[in-house]
């Protein structure tokens, strides 16, 4: 699988619902003002977001795998960006697999009344919960994904995250996993010469000054920006050390 060098570029972004959601909530992948088309904009490049609410990297190597449309985009890609990370770290009182199968218990009366049973405990047990995924395996599926990317594309510019930060009553305004996923991801990304932004440096401030959305996890259109500039600057680093 080889890239066109005539062809328009695409910017492939795996993403989880920070990529997509704004001040009041979800947006159609083409929203002008979310920071994936911010950035393919100033590149003047198309582009391909491939996410959904609740990712972690584990669901963007199925996604990279086997959704059809990263198919159809890599060989099109100019660069390619993991931006989950922030479900990975986020406080789990449930097993993953046993918190995504609530939505198929059945009858509905049975599956509203575990939901709504599960939306008590969380904030409640997620002070002492452990992360959604823990950090080796969140560098493990990093790594299964840019080795898979890479094969395909040899030296394809890659650009990767660590997480937000957030002030979410629903999880109980803990985030303790995330220094263990962040020093995962770094000591990932220096191994592989992956260059990294932190979201928490662009979205902070909005995000503690009470100015992103009220869920408290995900940003106003100003952190959208802010994003966007330091993607753009690890994306220019990126695609100098491929030699593009």
């Amino acid at each position: 699988m080889s890239s066109d060098p005539g062809a328009r570029k695409t910017l492939l972004v795996f993403a989880d619902s920070l990529a997509y959601y704004g001040p009041t909530g979800g947006l159609p992948s083409d929203d002008p003002r979310i920071w994936p088309n911010i950035v393919a904009r100033q590149l003047d490049w198309d582009l391909e977001l491939i996410g959904r609410i609740g990712w972690t990297c584990r669901d963007v190597w199925w996604a990279a795998t086997q959704d059809p449309r990263s198919w159809a985009a890599l060989p099109r890609a100019g660069a390619v960006v993991f931006a989950t990370c922030g479900m990975d770290s986020l406080p789990s009182p449930l097993p993953t697999a046993l918190r995504e199968s609530i939505r198929y218990v059945r009858p509905a009366r049975l599956r509203r009344w575990v939901r709504d049973g599960y939306g008590w405990l969380q904030p409640r047990l997620s002070p002492v919960a452990r992360p959604a995924l823990p950090p080796h395996l969140t560098a493990e599926y990093l790594e299964m994904t840019r080795g898979a990317i890479d094969f395909n594309r040899p030296g394809i510019p890659m650009v990767a995250t660590l997480p937000s930060v957030h002030t979410a009553d629903t999880y109980g305004n803990s985030h303790r996993g995330r220094d263990g996923t962040v020093a995962a991801i770094t000591s990932w990304a220096a191994e592989h010469d992956v260059p990294l932004v932190d979201l928490k440096e662009a979205v902070a401030d909005e995000i503690y000054g009470g100015r992103g959305n009220p869920d408290g996890i995900h940003w106003n259109f100003e952190a959208h920006e802010a994003v966007a500039e330091l993607m753009l600057k690890a994306l220019a680093v990126a695609v100098e050390k491929s030699g593009g």
